[in-house]
């Protein structure tokens, strides 16, 4: 009995996790390849298949078009390829292309302007980002955001807030010039700025008080083993009745406070990369499917609201990393175009394919470090 009871309990725990994974993963991926498609069309480009996933096919249909829409049995990305492609990276097949007639060229995707090549390669990694500030905006406007006064309410001895001066009650007004909303604004602003000087201005008791600040470097490990370094001042927030409240915005606010969120995110990012080439952050943060699967459990168990931020979050790290420039990605193909650009004529073939093997083995390489991290968090 206990054995089948475990046994039980383990398959809800991974129902829980992959049920979400899955819809987390499918509608970032969907809107990815949507975005490619959508532009494609747009530009004369014949769409042979839209895919969910890799592998075989597990259902599927052909729309009036001629294009495949399927699922498959991997569903660890997707792909849409144009009438052209050698295979689902849109891999250029040149012999294929050197022998299309008139008609063919007019409908494939390498014979289109360079223009039109690159709007149809950015419109993926875009349409992610649109997503992330439409499902921003939907929370914000539908289910309020959580709004924590930045109120200070204890200061711990010896931190960096006590020797800049805050005293109970402070209540943060500007951060370097930065009007501080909530609680979580400070956050980001103090988390992003260890050993940096900050201008904090406060209100205690009526009257404008300007101190200076430098918050501590703060080192801890998330539940995965991944090292995190932040800023720390030493304070905490206030608990007193009113101080919390839930605040719902209008469509236009709340879309303009989602771009400011999908920049936050993208803004991090790139502070994070910079930190691990530098050595100032560790590289065992980068996770893969795993992660990403563990997460989205929690976050299903939390509420759709966390789940659906989760999804937003998602959203524009797959869009910035199908910018990075590595051949078989988005942002490969857009420096091979604007090489093109320059020099007025495409790359030669084998430079294609061989940069094409590189960007190969490069990203193989990344997937193999992103699920060993995620392993190691697991059994470490």
């Amino acid at each position: 009995m206990n054995a089948a009871a475990a046994l039980g309990g383990w398959g809800q725990t991974l129902i829980w996790t992959i049920i979400p994974f899955l819809f987390v993963l499918t509608i970032v991926v969907f809107f990815h390849e949507l975005g490619h498609f959508w532009v494609a069309r747009r530009n004369g480009v014949r769409v042979e298949a839209f895919s969910i996933g890799f592998g075989r096919e597990l259902v599927g249909f052909n729309d009036r078009h001629g294009t495949r829409w399927k699922l498959c049995a991997i569903p660890l990305g997707g792909y849409v390829k144009f009438y052209g492609d050698a295979d689902a990276a849109s891999t250029p097949d040149f012999d294929t292309a050197n022998a299309m007639t008139a008609d063919e060229r007019s409908q494939s995707f390498f014979h289109k302007s360079l223009g039109q090549r690159a709007a149809i390669v950015a419109a993926g990694p875009i349409a992610n980002f649109i997503l992330a500030i439409v499902i921003f905006a939907g929370v914000f406007t539908i289910f309020g955001k959580p709004i924590t006064s930045p109120r200070v309410e204890t200061i711990v001895a010896g931190s960096a807030a006590e020797q800049a001066g805050f005293q109970p009650g402070d209540l943060v007004l500007t951060i370097n010039g930065r009007e501080i909303e909530s609680f979580s604004d400070m956050q980001r602003i103090v988390g992003a700025s260890a050993g940096a000087s900050l201008a904090v201005v406060v209100d205690r008791g009526g009257d404008r008080k300007t101190l200076t600040a430098v918050p501590t470097i703060y080192e801890f490990k998330d539940r995965f083993g991944g090292t995190h370094r932040i800023g720390r001042l030493g304070i905490s927030r206030s608990n007193q009745p009113g101080d919390t409240q839930i605040r719902h915005y209008d469509p236009f606010t709340a879309t303009w406070m989602g771009v400011k969120e999908t920049w936050f995110v993208i803004d991090r990012t790139f502070a994070y990369l910079g930190g691990v080439v530098m050595g100032t952050q560790s590289a065992d943060q980068l996770g893969g499917p795993i992660r990403i699967a563990q997460v989205s459990g929690e976050a299903a168990q939390i509420g759709f609201v966390a789940l659906l931020s989760l999804a937003a979050l998602i959203s524009v790290s797959i869009g910035l990393l199908n910018l990075f420039p590595i051949p078989m990605l988005d942002g490969g193909h857009l420096v091979f175009y604007a090489i093109e650009a320059v020099r007025g004529r495409p790359m030669s073939e084998k430079s294609q394919e061989m940069a094409f093997r590189f960007g190969l083995a490069l990203v193989l390489m990344l997937m193999i470090f992103a699920t060993w991290n995620d392993i190691r968090g697991i059994v470490g």
